[in-house]
This record gives structure tokens, C-alpha cells and sequence, in this order.
């Protein structure tokens, strides 16, 4: 589990995905997944930084493959366990 947002010059939380993937090339890892599981929905900064720029950081030329898992609501069984989960808590609030 890595952390790629920071902003500002404060500590963020790590460890980076940026340095966690240059040291997976290092050791000589040519296939990488990433899987954004904290998103139930898609955050264009994290698609544009897991997506775009995490490739740019791997691929230098050791990573042969590369892909960006789709976030839950990307599919219809995804937002229906959503669904299931919102109903089964909010049961008798309503």
C-alpha cells in the first residue's frame, strides 16, 4: 500500500507510491497493477496520477507491462455491492 497525493511542503503520508515504484524497477519488476481500493468512485487526480504518471515512473525501461484497475463504480456489479452496503445501513432510518 503506497500514498501518491501530496501537496504543499509538509510530510505526507508514505510511503510514496512515486519512490515505492522506482525501488520495484530496481529490483526488477516488469509487470505492475495499480488498484485504488480507498476510491469507491473515480477522482480524476487519481486517476490522472495513478494512471498517467505512475506508468512514467515504472516504465523507464526494466516494466514491460502496466495497468490502472478501474475503481468500483466502474461496473454495474460494482455499484450494486454500493448499493447493497447503503441499504443494509441506512435500513430503518428512512
Amino acid at each position: 500500500m503506497t500514498f501518491q497525493s501530496r501537496f504543499g511542503r509538509a510530510e505526507w503520508l508514505k510511503p510514496y507510491t512515486a519512490e515505492t515504484v522506482r525501488s520495484l524497477a530496481r529490483d526488477g519488476v516488469k509487470r505492475l497493477a495499480v488498484l485504488t481500493p480507498g476510491f469507491a468512485a473515480d477522482c480524476l487526480e487519481t486517476l490522472e496520477e495513478s494512471a498517467s504518471r505512475t506508468p512514467n515512473i515504472s516504465m523507464k525501461p526494466a516494466a514491460k507491462k502496466f495497468a490502472a484497475l478501474p475503481c468500483l463504480n466502474d461496473s454495474d456489479e460494482g455499484m450494486a455491492a454500493l448499493e447493497a452496503v447503503a441499504r443494509r445501513e441506512l435500513a430503518g432510518w428512512v
